[in-house]
Formats: C-alpha cells, structure tokens, sequence
C-alpha cells in the first residue's frame, strides 16, 4: 500500500512532517470537577476528572500523597467495527496505567495528601493517537479542575515506515498508518520543564532513527503545548478587550491598572483595579464552557 502520493501527500492529505488538526473544549461536562474534549484530526477523547475528594477505599490511602486513580474505555461506536470490549480488558488497563503514571509526573499530589483524584477518559472517535490525545484531555480536564500541577503535560506520536521511505519520519500517525505495522513512538512532556514523562515505542528501531523520530515527536508536544496555551490567551485578550470597551464608554474612566487572577475551577477572572476610583474587586464571570478551535 502507498502511503504518500506522487506529490508528497499522505492519506489524509498532510505532508510527512504535518500534524492533524487540533481542536480542544475545556467544561464539557457540567457535573465533573474539571472536564475537556480533546481532537486531533479524526481522534476525539473526552476526559472528567473529580477530586481532590476524601478517599473511598481507606486501605488506599496515602498519608503524604494524593492517591491518583485513572479509568479508559472506548465507546462501542467509536471504531468502524463497533466490537464489544469487556471492562478492564488488557489494552484498557495499560493505557489505563500509562495515563496515570503520566498524570503523576505533572500533579503535586504531595499538597493534598489523604485525597483522591479520579480520572475517567473515553475515547469517542478512534484515529490513531488515542494514547496522546487521551494524556491531553486529561491535562486539560486536570486544569479545569484546578489541580495544582508543575505543567501541563502534552503528548504526541511519530512514526517510521521502513516499507515506504518516501514518508520516512512521520509526526501524529493516523489509524490506517499506525496499522501499518512500523514503529511508533509515543511521547510525553512538560514543556516548561523540558522533561519526558513518557516514552513509548511498539518496535525496535535504529538508534539513530529512533533519535530522529523522538525528537519529531517532541516537536509535536511542543506545538500542541502553545495550541494550549495560546487558546488560553485568546480568551483573555477577548475579555480583557470587553473591559477596556467599557472603560472607553465610561464605565471605568481611568486607566486600566489590574492584576489578573485565573482560577480554573469556575473559569473566574478577578481583575484588581487598585489604580482606580473604585475600591473593590470586579469580577468576570467566564463562561466555563470555553472551545478552543482549530489550528
């Protein structure tokens, strides 16, 4: 099977080099703590998180740590075959495991010891990439949850087709390619940190090859870490924009000095206007439902 054309396109249209397109909503699901639906390209995951809650097995109880639990499923209709996967079926429980080792590196759960903190992710469209996009939605629904992290962790895949060099490395695998049988390599960050929390690779490869595809895969991370927070900042140019239109209309009259306070959990954000002629705080209530889209 040819997975690039004459004209360098694979499958789907992308170059080799070329990520999908990402599209992320963070509040997606009101009677969670912190919740986000993750797409890349076809791949879409959504994610719930509850806690820091009171622990509901006390034989698990970590007296100087939060206890992470983590839970992944696939919708029946999430493939074209709508098989029927059993509960805690192998594959479920290694990602299930993946997540939340992954999760672990980025959570201080030494702030919240004697708690709990459950994540749920089910992936409703399988693509290829549900490993990544699964570790994405959960950093996100983590954040909306308020969860005190190090940094956000993303994660994105690469791969290498021996049987095509003409694709040679390729960045974020779709389901036809990643069935193809060639090593993929799944990779997850702190950005900030410049630290790998995860790495995973389903084949043996050269390794320089193998350094080549890693370092593709790291790039990935990176994009999709600015896709994140450079969602985050739109919406705070957008609000802060409405405040500086009130101001103009002279509902604020003074020069805007402020401090801006961000908390994930209600999506609040306090804007302090000490410097004006007002002595109380003005609060702008976001709505917590936020989509992020396409890039």
């Amino acid at each position: 099977m040819e997975y690039v054309s004459p004209e360098g396109l694979r499958l789907d249209g992308r170059r080799p080099l070329e990520m999908r397109q990402i599209k992320a909503e963070i509040g997606a699901v009101s009677k969670a703590d912190g919740s986000a639906v993750f797409e890349m390209g076809n791949t879409k995951v959504i994610a719930a998180v509850y806690g820091p809650r009171e622990v509901q097995n006390r034989s698990q109880q970590l007296s100087d740590q939060a206890l992470v639990r983590c839970e992944y499923s696939m919708a029946n209709f999430s493939t074209g075959d709508r098989m029927r996967k059993p509960k805690g079926d192998r594959r479920s429980t290694e990602i299930s495991l993946v997540i939340r080792q992954t999760m672990e590196a980025c959570i201080l759960t030494h702030l919240m010891p004697r708690s709990q903190i459950d994540i749920f992710v089910q992936v409703l469209q399988a693509d290829g990439g549900t490993r990544s996009a699964c570790i994405n939605a959960a950093t996100l629904a983590l954040a909306d949850a308020g969860i005190p992290m190090r940094d956000l962790v993303t994660s994105c895949s690469a791969g290498y087709l021996n049987s095509t060099p003409l694709l040679g490395d390729s960045i974020n695998l779709n389901y036809v390619e990643d069935s193809a049988g060639g090593p993929d390599v799944t990779v997850g960050i702190l950005p900030k940190l410049d630290k790998v929390t995860l790495l995973q690779m389903d084949a043996k490869l050269p390794m320089d090859t193998f350094e080549n595809v890693m370092q593709l895969a790291i790039e990935g991370c990176k994009a999709v870490a600015n896709y994140i927070r450079e969602g985050c900042r739109l919406w705070l140019g957008i609000w802060l924009s409405c405040l500086y239109e009130s101001s103009a209309r002279g509902t604020l009259d003074a020069e805007l000095m402020y401090e801006m306070c961000v908390d994930m959990r209600d999506m609040r954000f306090s804007v302090s206007l000490s410097e004006l002629q007002i002595s109380t705080e003005v609060d702008f209530h976001i709505p917590r439902r936020l989509l992020f889209g396409g890039g």
